[in-house]
């Protein structure tokens, strides 16, 4: 478990607070705008930044703690730390860039093998090169295993994706899923990106100004009325835990079921019983007071309403439950009105487009030769 609660203040007038618990293994994003304080967060983890209040505990181990007088050194806290750009020695190939982080280990850390990382991260065929010679996804690649191989206790990830373009996003996230998945390692990943988020993360801790906005399971902090200014009203939405329940190759398509229902998608190449991640947006779903048969919707839900909140401008926000999960839909307020819609009304969902992403990826296909 990594437990922070810290708060620092800089004469330029920024100031932070957060207080958080992160699981000891999977991914806690840090999401928010620029300037939100999710760097700081992470140097402060990382020793590079010292608070003015508060405490670090990774593991059972006191980072920080400025009651106490604790502050361990950087090289202390085995943290793996991932940059925006990747930072390798240009004069060095991939594999003496990677031995160098295995240099940085001690003799009794070597949980993590040279072996195992090449093939996880899939650049056995790019050790003998230089890093000029790379991709920007693949120069990633290598930092992030250049990180592993220095045994870290955790691994601290500062929007790595941020300097390259959507291509070579696509080309790495499948790494990054695949690292989530397959190593026991607390990763924190700082990010902006709502899409990435949603995809990597299991628990997420929003920021907005310094200041911590929410704090829990991506699924339940993404869809807070709270987080709606750091999202941005238009990438709002749901998120469905489901599994792959059958494949339809007449039409292409592939049926997800979650708790309360099932949604039709264009097909996924995933095995059936694997998890995948269903988002819906909610600007995607419209409300129908009985269920419409005249339509090319294919996903058509029953549905409870259990809030509605009036924004300012024509927008309303419906909180709908779907038998036990929960689905967003923004209407305008006039919509509302015409309708009579109110809390405990039943209506029908009709979700017009759901973007899906793996909880148990095959990565061959992702593998470069």
């Amino acid at each position: 478990m990594i437990e922070i609660d810290i708060a620092l203040a800089r004469p330029d007038g920024f100031s932070l607070e957060a207080r958080f618990a992160a699981p000891a293994a999977g991914v806690t994003a840090l999401f928010g705008r620029s300037g939100a304080g999710k760097t700081t967060i992470i140097q402060a983890i990382a020793g590079v930044v010292r608070p003015d209040r508060g405490r670090i505990v990774v593991d059972g181990e006191t980072y920080f703690d400025a009651a106490r007088d604790i502050d361990l050194r950087i090289e202390q806290r085995r943290a793996g730390y991932v940059f925006q750009d990747a930072r390798l020695f240009p004069h060095l190939s991939v594999e003496r860039n990677l031995r160098y982080g295995e240099r940085r280990s001690r003799a009794t850390d070597k949980r993590i093998g040279f072996a195992p990382v090449v093939e996880l991260l899939g650049i056995p065929h790019l050790l003998a090169r230089r890093p000029h010679t790379l991709s920007g996804g693949e120069r990633q690649r290598v930092a992030i295993g250049r990180a592993l191989l220095s045994q870290p206790r955790l691994l601290l990830m500062d929007e790595p994706l941020a300097a390259l373009d959507e291509a070579r996003k696509q080309e790495i996230l499948p790494y990054l899923e695949r690292l989530r998945d397959e190593m026991a390692l607390p990763i924190l990943y700082v990010s902006h990106s709502v899409d990435e988020v949603l995809r990597l993360s299991d628990m997420v801790v929003a920021l907005h100004d310094g200041r911590q906005i929410a704090a829990g399971p991506v699924g339940e902090v993404m869809s807070r009325p709270e987080v709606l200014p750091v999202i941005g009203r238009f990438d709002t939405g749901s998120l469905l835990e489901c599994v792959v329940e059958r494949h339809d190759d007449a039409y292409a398509l592939s049926t997800l079921a979650f708790p309360g229902g099932q949604l039709r998608v264009p097909r996924v190449e995933i095995s059936v019983g694997a998890r995948v991640r269903a988002r819906v947006r909610s600007r995607d779903v419209a409300l129908a007071l009985a269920r419409p048969d005249d339509t090319s919707v294919s996903n058509l839900l029953p549905a409870r309403i259990t809030d509605i909140r009036l924004q300012e401008g024509p927008y309303a926000d419906v909180a709908l439950d779907l038998g036990g999960s929960a689905l967003a839909a923004t209407i305008t307020r006039e919509s509302v009105q015409r309708l009579g819609l109110s809390p405990g009304m039943a209506v029908w969902a009709m979700i017009k487009s759901v973007a899906v992403d793996s909880r148990s990826p095959d990565f061959s296909a992702a593998r470069r030769p």
